[in-house]
């Protein structure tokens, strides 16, 4: 029979205060291996989670991360069938993604883009080439440090990725639900077996 997680902490271990420069501050677990003196109850709880979760994945736990596997790589596969149809290879979709939903303040170098597509800089840069060829991005340097290369999209760039990305965006919409009902059913397998309350109030709604 598989062992089920501890989500509860041990009566057996012991808060204690402890004496002179050694002593544990009141309420922490630094008693407790693998716990510092600074240590909290929800460092503790991680901590035996963790070590819990290396003792058992659940059938259910499988099967719920092979769909999200499944709806993910489709879903994915569906959008590169859409960019080509579209004049572009995915890797041009992605980076021009990337570039036109890079967070609030964040510059569009040539790193950072090579970052968000996790490529090498050399094979970001071949593909911004291509971009460039077909007018879809420019490079400029930044005005406050010339070293730095800057990559802007161009209308007729954000028009193709437009139309790409309302397709992608229509289908989340109309059949996303499938790939939502997958990260629940995985993270609801992980949550605390029945009866098991964890330490704490429940917050008000």
């Amino acid at each position: 029979m598989s062992q089920q997680r501890s989500w509860v902490i041990d009566s057996a271990v012991p808060l204690v205060k402890g004496t002179g420069k050694n002593a544990c501050p009141t309420g922490s677990f630094c008693n407790v291996p693998g716990i510092n003196k600074t240590g909290s109850v929800a460092a503790y709880i991680a901590l035996r989670y963790t070590g819990s979760m290396a003792a058992e994945i659940t059938t259910a736990e499988y099967r719920a991360l092979a769909e999200l596997r499944y709806r993910i790589r489709k879903f994915v596969g569906e959008g590169d069938a859409v960019a080509r149809g579209a004049g572009l290879e995915p890797q041009q979709y992605l980076l021009l993604l990337a570039l036109r939903g890079l967070p609030e303040g964040v510059e569009a170098t040539i790193r950072t883009l090579a970052d968000r597509l996790a490529l090498k800089h050399h094979s970001a840069v071949e593909l911004i080439d291509r971009l460039e060829v077909h007018g879809y991005v420019r490079r400029s340097r930044s005005r406050d440090d010339r070293r730095r290369v800057l990559v802007a999209l161009l209308p007729r760039g954000e028009k193709l990725l437009e139309q790409v990305a309302r397709d992608r965006i229509g289908e989340l919409r109309a059949s996303g639900a499938a790939l939502v009902n997958a990260i629940s059913a995985l993270l609801e397998n992980g949550g605390p077996p029945a009866g098991k309350k964890l330490i704490g109030k429940r917050p008000r709604d």
